[in-house]
């Protein structure tokens, strides 16, 4: 009995996080698989089958909510990382308030998300925002962010990159930093320039933070749901749905058990559209 309790004993650690890991991850996770297949209350549920994952596919807006998470997801997980890698090469060079302009470039991050969304829809108003007004100043005639089909959702899409972009760029300080000076100097001896600094050694061996960067922007960008509810509702029209919002719109009518079977759907969606990528990041990653 000792040899055992001996055996396993560093193992009884890890059971407290391990259970409430069950309660809070792994069990709600299959109860959501469970009730995708029924009609469900609060109350009572009624075993349907299939009949909830056919009647989702026949949503309208579901082809261009498929369309524009993708496209919303490409776009910000590409912005964010380009400029988040750009500041955080401005970060960490040899600047004055370093540590100011660290915390103001971060600071968007901790702001609520509904709050921002609320604040860019008024910036943005064709009218009366203050975007179109400063614009006017100058002479130039301001769009309708969010009332043009074209535009809406790219410029949620921005407002997205402006709020996140602080995230990436301190995952690129902790990288850059990490990298060891004697590639530095190494690059001096041989009498290369700053473009070759950035080229050729910031950029591939700040490749681990790069890979959590479009991991962590990509997942978002799928998963995105309270930024464009805030800012369009969908719409005009459906010209912002994306999954998350389709998925809560059949809450909001009621549709408890249609509604769970499209969050199935998305989580399906995004492990296989990630876990390829993380893989294939995985196999391109440096080692210093």
């Amino acid at each position: 009995m000792n040899k055992v309790w001996k055996r396993n004993y560093s193992y009884t650690f890890l059971l407290p996080g391990a259970i409430i890991y069950f309660i809070i991850f792994i069990l709600p996770t299959f109860m959501s698989f469970f009730f995708s297949m029924t009609r469900w209350s609060l109350l009572d549920y009624e075993f349907i089958g299939f009949d909830n994952f056919i009647t989702f596919f026949q949503e309208p807006s579901l082809t261009i909510g498929f369309k524009n998470t993708f496209i919303y997801a490409l776009v910000t997980c590409v912005l964010k990382v380009v400029l988040g890698l750009l500041l955080g090469v401005f970060l960490t060079s040899k600047i004055k308030s370093k540590a100011y302009l660290r915390s103001v470039v971060f600071f968007p991050t901790l702001v609520s998300t509904i709050a921002i969304g609320t604040a860019f829809s008024m910036m943005m108003h064709p009218t009366e925002g203050l975007i179109n007004s400063a614009l006017s100043a100058i002479g130039i005639a301001g769009p309708d962010w969010l009332g043009d089909t074209r535009m809406a959702l790219l410029s949620v899409a921005f407002v997205d990159v402006w709020k996140g972009v602080g995230f990436a760029t301190v995952i690129y300080i902790a990288g850059i930093m990490s990298i060891p000076e004697e590639y530095y100097e190494a690059l001096q001896i041989d009498g290369g320039n700053a473009f070759n600094k950035f080229w050729n050694i910031i950029v591939p061996l700040s490749r681990p933070a790069t890979n959590s960067v479009i991991t962590l922007a990509f997942i978002g960008g799928l998963r995105s749901f309270d930024l464009i509810w805030a800012m369009t509702k969908g719409g005009p029209g459906f010209t912002t749905d994306v999954l998350a919002s389709v998925i809560y719109k059949q809450y909001q009518g009621g549709f408890y058990g249609l509604a769970t079977a499209g969050n199935v759907i998305l989580f399906i969606f995004v492990t296989l559209l990630v876990y390829p990528l993380t893989a294939y990041l995985n196999r391109k990653e440096v080692d210093l």
